[in-house]
């Protein structure tokens, strides 16, 4: 069988939610999974024939206690593998030459973050890349994936956190105008394990990237948190699963966007399963939308199934909607320009959800390029 068409099989029970699937069609976009993504846009990254062959360039900063290597594929010492989840899944995992490993020992304690740096300089080939973290029992760490420059990339991205150890991982997809990016993140906690996962989306001229958390033990805690930015002609598309398999775990997804600019597209598919043994699950997903301009469309689409009646909460929110005309008032009341008042607002709007990203270093570059975007306005991606 190959890559395309296997997959790990699930034991999960039947649901409308994530059902497994054992192939992986050339999608239409008919499909639930690609009815919002504009597949002509994606380069061939979904399609049924080879693509010519590109290449990004991988730079690793490892913290002290930190092992990050380059392993090409088939290294007999790092056996990789990955519950493949879509066509675009599938073929990256089929075609990745070198995967980022990056392994934290149990109890080993990395406060400073381990960044993976990967840069692109073409468009004409597609790029595929497999990155695996993983933290032994009792661990700490900090990883942040920065993405930059032109490419036609797809990867996924592994995360395995052990009993009781904690990491604070964030993507940043600060691409060109001219970019493809479609990633795929398997998270996999064990009991007591905490995550946090930030996605940052500012560039690009498609990014669909998609988190899948599950639960290996009891107690663990996971934390999504997502930043976006869309202009012109640009389609950022996030698509989240939480699987609720084990009992007294707790989820919480909070994502704020911001739009302007003609065709500004962006896509929010929140997914929470509660299945029947998860007893004691805490969860609640939130998404928030702000529409700068006419012409800009934001699609928000949570979804929640609840499987067993003994929950402690559960629960999801969505909002898509302009500036408050009053808050502008208040402020351009007491003598602040119009345009220094909507980016005080703006700035107000997504500054509670970046102070809870747990990488100080980035929180001043987030807000920064959230500042440009605005001082630029309309960029036309197309």
């Amino acid at each position: 069988m190959s890559a395309l068409q296997g997959a790990v099989e699930s034991t999960a029970p039947v649901s409308r939610l994530h059902a497994h699937r054992s192939e992986f069609p050339v999608p239409t976009g008919r499909e639930e999974d690609w009815r919002f993504t504009p597949l002509r846009r994606l380069r061939g990254l979904h399609a049924a024939q080879p693509l010519s062959v590109g290449k990004v360039h991988v730079g690793i900063d490892a913290a002290p206690g930190v092992t990050a290597v380059r392993v090409p594929r088939g290294d007999p010492q790092h056996d990789i593998a990955f519950e493949l989840a879509d066509r675009v899944s599938a073929t990256a995992f089929a075609s990745f030459e070198e995967a980022t490993i990056v392994t934290v020992p149990a109890d080993v304690d990395a406060v400073t973050p381990t960044v993976i740096s990967v840069r692109g300089d073409d468009i004409s080939g597609a790029a595929f890349g497999h990155t695996r973290i993983e933290l032994g029992d009792n661990a700490r760490a900090v990883v942040v994936v920065d993405h930059q420059g032109s490419a036609t990339y797809a990867d996924n991205v592994e995360i395995i956190v052990g009993d009781g150890a904690g990491l604070t991982l964030v993507s940043v997809q600060d691409w060109a105008d001219d970019a493809v990016h479609v990633s795929h993140h398997q998270a996999t906690l064990g009991r007591d394990a905490r995550l946090q996962h930030a996605v940052v989306t500012l560039g690009g001229n498609v990014v669909r990237v998609s988190p899948v958390v599950r639960y290996a033990g009891p107690g663990g805690d996971a934390e999504l948190l997502g930043v976006y930015f869309a202009d012109a002609g640009q389609h950022l598309e996030h698509r989240l699963f939480v699987d609720h398999a084990q009992p007294d775990c707790r989820s919480r997804v909070d994502y704020k966007g911001a739009l302007q600019g003609d065709l500004a597209h962006t896509v929010w598919i929140g997914d929470v399963l509660i299945q029947p043994e998860a007893t004691g699950t805490d969860t609640y997903e939130r998404n928030r939308n702000l529409l700068l301009t006419d012409g800009a469309r934001a699609d928000s689409v949570p979804n929640l199934e609840i499987l067993t009646g003994e929950v402690v909460g559960a629960g999801h929110a969505s909002a898509s909607g302009r500036l408050e005309d009053h808050h502008l008032f208040y402020l351009m009341a007491r003598g602040i320009p119009e345009d220094e008042a909507r980016r005080l607002v703006i700035r107000g709007f997504f500054g509670e959800l970046i102070a809870k990203i747990g990488v100080p270093e980035l929180r001043d570059r987030i807000t920064e390029a959230i500042e440009a975007e605005l001082a630029t306005g309309t960029r036309g991606n197309q």
